[in-house]
């Protein structure tokens, strides 16, 4: 995804478009360009996308947890000026923004979650022992996807970078723990915020009855559906999600 991005003070990250400001938040193995559909399907529909990086691999190793990371996020709505925002976040981006919304629903207008961890363990529970074998890494890789095709090589090669990396791997580690302890069951009757679910039917990573259970517990939740899809709706079926997602966004007045 060829856009510059913006560094202001402790803060990096995409802008593109004028509107309602949507800040897409990306996962632990994820990077800006998994939302490359998003960011330039939305602007012209009067939203403005920003996708900040997530300072997952730079925070004290004893401050890497998810609250860290949602207290991060608040920060960077109060930096940009905007008084409410739409928080949309995959994986580990959707436990973000869950948390994010719960702490500072006042900032949330609308939030939207997709094979979002926060409810099911196993989502963030798995380290990656056989660091040094790029097979293994690959096999892991393609089943984020209901396509195995869809994990590039680009994509293998950069989460074998990471998982070889001894400073993010160390985070990586850290903050999945954190994840797993911090299970949001409790907190999500609790929070009243528009959400939109959008979930891949074929999701190994965060199965089905995850996205039932969040519908459940949500008060005030919309669930959609993608068949033949994996963990990562919006870089395995784009059009269909971005079509989901508009048609929400609509319909609630968001």
């Amino acid at each position: 995804m060829a856009h510059e991005l913006k560094k202001e003070g402790k803060f990096s990250y995409l802008e593109k478009g004028e509107g309602t400001p949507v800040i897409i938040l990306h996962g632990l193995m994820g990077g800006l360009s998994n939302f490359e559909a998003v960011t330039e399907y939305f602007p012209d529909f009067g939203y403005k996308i920003l996708i900040p990086e997530l300072p997952i691999y730079t925070m004290p190793l004893l401050k890497t947890n998810v609250k860290t990371l949602a207290v991060y996020v608040s920060d960077f709505i109060d930096h940009i000026g905007d008084e409410q925002v739409i928080l949309l976040g995959n994986s580990l981006g959707g436990h973000i923004g869950l948390l994010c919304t719960k702490l500072y629903p006042e900032k949330i207008k609308g939030l939207v979650i997709t094979g979002s961890s926060g409810l099911y363990e196993s989502a963030m529970g798995e380290s990656y022992p056989k660091r040094g074998d790029y097979e293994y890494i690959k096999q892991k890789a393609e089943n984020v996807f209901y396509d195995p095709k869809v994990a590039t090589k680009e994509i293998v090669d950069e989460v074998y970078a990471t998982v070889n990396d001894r400073n993010k791997l160390i985070r990586t580690l850290a903050i999945a723990k954190s994840a797993i302890r911090h299970n949001m069951a409790k907190d999500l009757p609790n929070m009243p915020n528009p959400t939109c679910i959008i979930w891949g039917k074929n999701d190994n990573v965060t199965p089905p009855n995850v996205a039932e259970e969040f519908h459940e517990l949500l008060p005030d939740s919309n669930l959609y559906w993608i068949d033949k899809c994996g963990h990562a709706a919006m870089m395995e079926h784009p059009d269909r999600f971005n079509e989901l997602l508009h048609t929400w966004l609509k319909e609630r007045q968001i």
